[in-house]
C-alpha cells in the first residue's frame, strides 16, 4: 500500500529535496506541497493524506498548531531545524508522530513515516539522547536487577541511547543493517520498549548507558 504524503514547508529546496527522496520510494508518493501552515491544515483535510511532514516555523500556522489541529486523525511528524525541548515537548503533547532534525538525513526520514504508519513514533537520535540522560541511574546507587539482554544486545541498546542510526550501528559493529533491526526487536521484547526511544530510556534508566 502506498504512504501518501503532504510536505509542509516555506522553503522551495526543502520540499523539492524532500519530494526527490520521497517519491523515489516504491511505497510512497508526495500527493500536495504547502509553502504555509494554514494551506497545510487545508490541503490536508482535503487530499486526506497518511503523513503530513511538517516544519515548525512558517506563515500563518506553525508546525505545532499545525499539528494540533490534524492529530490524531493525521500522522503529523515534525521536521525543523530548530533544536529546542520546548519544541520537542509541545509537538509530542499535540500528538506528533515523530520529530525529526533536517540534518537527520534522508534515511531516517524513511524510516519516521514507515514508523508512523506502524503507530510508532520516532524522535531524532540527538534530540533522544539529550531528553533522556537525566534518566541516567544516579552515583553509588545500587544497580538494576541483571538484566536480560545478551551482550550483543546491550552493546546495541547503548549505541541507540548515545543517538547512533541503524546505519551507524551497522556500521560500528561489522553487521548488517538486516541483523541490526532483528537485534532491536529482540531488545524491545526483552526490555518491554515500544520503539527504540523506549530502548534509549531504558538503557538510561538502567545504568548500562553512561
Amino acid at each position: 500500500m502506498t504512504t501518501r504524503i503532504v510536505i509542509a514547508d516555506d522553503q522551495d529546496d526543502v520540499r523539492i529535496g524532500f519530494r526527490l527522496i520521497l517519491d523515489s520510494q516504491p511505497d510512497m508518493t508526495v500527493v500536495g506541497e504547502a509553502a504555509d501552515g494554514t494551506k497545510a491544515v487545508e490541503l490536508a483535510r482535503h487530499l486526506k493524506p497518511d503523513v503530513v511532514l511538517a516544519d515548525i516555523r512558517m506563515p500563518g500556522l506553525d508546525g505545532l498548531e499545525v499539528t494540533r489541529q490534524l492529530a490524531p486523525q493525521t500522522r503529523v511528524i515534525v521536521v525543523t531545524t530548530f533544536d529546542l525541548d520546548d519544541y520537542v515537548h509541545t509537538a509530542l503533547r499535540n500528538g506528533a508522530a515523530g520529530f525529526l532534525l533536517k540534518r537527520s538525513g534522508p534515511t531516517l526520514l524513511i524510516e519516521a513515516i514507515r514508523a508512523a504508519m506502524a503507530g510508532d513514533t520516532l524522535i531524532s537520535p540527538q534530540v533522544t539522547v539529550r531528553l533522556l540522560r537525566h534518566l541516567r541511574a544516579p552515583d553509588g546507587q545500587a544497580p538494576p536487577p541483571p538484566d536480560p539482554l545478551t551482550d550483543r544486545e546491550r552493546e546495541i541498546a547503548v549505541l541507540v541511547a548515545h543517538g547512533r542510526t541503524n546505519a551507524d550501528i551497522a556500521t560500528e559493529l561489522f553487521i548488517s543493517p538486516g541483523t541490526v533491526k532483528t537485534h532491536l526487536a529482540n531488545i524491545q521484547r526483552k526490555v518491554g520498549a515500544a520503539n527504540r526511544v523506549g530502548i534509549a530510556a531504558w538503557a538510561w534508566s538502567s545504568g548500562a548507558a553512561r
